[in-house]
């Protein structure tokens, strides 16, 4: 067996994860028959196929095998890229230096309410620093993480999978909204059993909000009426403000509304409820370059930039 490159490994890692040579071929700005030609040289190599025939669309065993080892091997040689990215001399003076390279942040739905703010002012920190910002829902984010696919996160919850680790920097209020006219929009010191009649918006099932609520009435030995279930805030904030019911929603999602007048926040005793929101990473990986630069940005500016009003 021939020895590994890195190029072959890439092209292979981006076929893997698109799913199809033509999307792998745009993202890779090849042509597809050219990343065609790659992968074949790279099964040569190997002595072995690694996708299944004719359609090409699935791994086999041992591309199973080779994925797990190129993605980590990939996520290696990027951290060792970054890492001394930040020796190169900047502007023709050796003696400053600062974080370079590609910063590919993973966040949970809510959080792409304010990660763009942080990337701004980190960007603006860093100007040399290349930006990705890649959202999807809390489990792919922390498949994402466990497959290499990336090596930083911010998620609502602290995980459970032991691979990973977490620590917060900022709070994450949650609140009930409503129209502007519903009866109960300008009450005060409002119970949970005042609730009880009320039609709830809840998120769809599975989603880490709608896991929250659970808790809460749980916590609070009360049910309320489930008159709809949507799936993400906009739907939700939509309904709301169609005064099709009430709902539970993270302050990030509703700031544009509630300051256009559009959605009101119910006063209701011991709300808004926090949890945390928390920066993710593997144990087994030691941050380096960019993704250690960041790190500390959050830990130190985060709080600041993720705050909003709950009122």
């Amino acid at each position: 067996m021939k020895t590994l490159n890195l190029r072959h490994l890439r092209i292979f890692e981006t076929i893997a994860s698109c799913g199809s040579f033509s999307r792998a071929a745009e993202q890779l700005d090849m042509s597809q028959p050219a990343v065609s030609m790659q992968l074949r040289q790279l099964e040569t190599d190997l002595g072995t196929v690694l996708f299944e025939r004719p359609q090409r669309q699935r791994l086999t065993d041992a591309g199973q095998e080779l994925l797990q080892h190129a993605r980590v091997l990939l996520a290696q040689a990027r951290a060792a890229g970054e890492a001394m990215a930040t020796y190169e001399a900047t502007s023709g003076q050796p003696d400053q230096r600062g974080a370079r390279g590609l910063l590919h942040l993973g966040v949970v739905s809510t959080a792409h309410y304010f990660a763009p703010r942080l990337l701004s002012e980190f960007h603006r920190r860093h100007p040399e620093v290349r930006l990705k910002l890649t959202v999807a829902k809390r489990g792919e984010v922390l498949a994402m993480l466990q497959e290499h696919r990336l090596d930083i996160a911010i998620t609502g919850y602290p995980p459970s999978e032991a691979d990973l680790e977490a620590a917060s920097f900022a709070h994450h209020p949650h609140c009930i909204v409503a129209h502007p006219d519903h009866p109960l929009a300008h009450r005060r010191g409002l119970d949970w059993p005042d609730l009880r009649d009320e039609h709830f918006i809840f998120r769809e099932s599975g989603s880490a909000t709608r896991q929250f609520l659970e808790h809460l009435l749980q916590s609070q030995s009360i049910q309320v009426k489930l008159g709809m279930e949507l799936a993400g805030n906009e739907t939700i904030k939509q309904a709301v403000m169609c005064g099709m019911g009430i709902s539970f929603l993270s302050a990030h999602a509703f700031q544009v509304e509630l300051g256009a007048g559009l959605m009101v926040v119910l006063d209701v005793k011991g709300m808004p409820k926090q949890i945390d929101w928390c920066f993710v990473q593997r144990r087994d990986t030691v941050l380096t370059g960019v993704n250690a630069a960041f790190r500390q940005f959050v830990f130190e500016e985060g709080a600041a930039l993720a705050a909003c009003r709950v009122c």
